[in-house]
């Protein structure tokens, strides 16, 4: 295609977002609305998974033993599973410290009071936390079924939760992604559309000219692609702006907020939510343009 051919098609397409400004301007707006919901919904999925894998890592598995039992043994037969993410031991006097600190207003004093008496001396255990608590329950069974294994503590319920919650947001997050994409892709089809049907008569003629598909339809690609990338960025730039926002209150205002829950950084969020949001901005206007004059460019 000639550099002619393509500057023609582009002044064309951006004519016909002019002709037809309401429309034009719907459709912007129908994915600037789109996009930020999505991009909306992006933040506080991630900022979700975030809390999840905290609460996930304060999950922990402990594992008591029988006095007699090898535990070197038993060390190398878990902490070499592929399940295990953290394996780690706590003696008896460790436990005790814990407990105390934990417990008394005056743990030192405590445990002055019991001296070389540790209550408990038969406490020594492994702390393990999983890579994927989904797979909780499995591991504990393999854990009770170790030999030397006296007790197996364990947090199922709670496991159980956050994975239903996972489970249930990743469904969640497709349906609505791809419910806001059909919604886009439809009103850019009917921006293209009308101007279509402005420009019908002077389409037959380029069609008995011997204009070719492509060049006929090159002005409408560009039409969309440019109401895809311009309704693209505004959401961005609205999105930035309302998390940073977000970010300044809750850290000068909240900070109770701030000490149970680590906020995921702007720059980790934007590094992903900038191309993917400008794709799929350009992307519904592609397709829309491509789907719709493929409809309507008939001679």
């Amino acid at each position: 295609m000639r550099i002619s051919s393509i500057w023609y098609s582009f002044r064309q397409g951006i004519k016909n977002i002019k002709r037809n400004l309401l429309f034009s301007l719907a459709s912007i707006g129908t994915i600037v609305s789109c996009l930020f919901l999505f991009g909306v919904f992006y933040v506080v999925v991630v900022n979700f998974r975030s809390a999840m894998r905290s609460l996930e890592n304060s999950i922990s598995i402990s594992v008591f033993f029988e006095e007699d039992a090898d535990i070197e043994l038993l060390s190398a037969q878990i902490r070499t599973r592929e399940e295990v993410d953290t394996f780690d031991y706590i003696s008896a006097e460790e436990a005790w410290i814990k407990y105390s600190n934990d417990t008394y207003d005056n743990p030192e004093e405590a445990r002055a009071a019991f001296g070389d008496d540790n209550p408990l001396a038969k406490s020594a255990s492994f702390s393990i936390t999983l890579k994927d608590v989904s797979k909780q329950a499995e591991f504990v069974r393999f854990l009770e079924g170790l030999t030397g294994v006296r007790k197996v503590k364990s947090s199922q319920f709670t496991a159980d939760t956050i994975s239903s919650l996972n489970l249930f947001v990743g469904y969640a997050s497709i349906g609505i992604i791809l419910i806001l994409l059909l919604v886009s892709i439809f009103l850019i089809s009917n921006t293209v559309t009308i101007g279509i049907t402005v420009r019908k008569e002077e389409i037959k003629i380029m069609k008995l000219i011997g204009a070719t598909n492509f060049f006929v339809r090159a002005p409408f690609i560009v039409e969309g692609v440019v109401i895809g990338l311009i309704g693209s960025a505004i959401p961005l730039i609205l999105v930035y702006y309302a998390y940073d926002a977000v970010l300044n209150y809750v850290v000068g205002r909240l900070n109770l907020v701030t000490k149970l829950f680590e906020f995921v950084a702007i720059g980790d969020i934007f590094k992903f939510l900038i191309p993917v949001t400008l794709a799929i901005g350009v992307g519904i206007g592609f397709l829309g343009s491509i789907f719709t004059t493929k409809r309507h460019l008939k001679v």
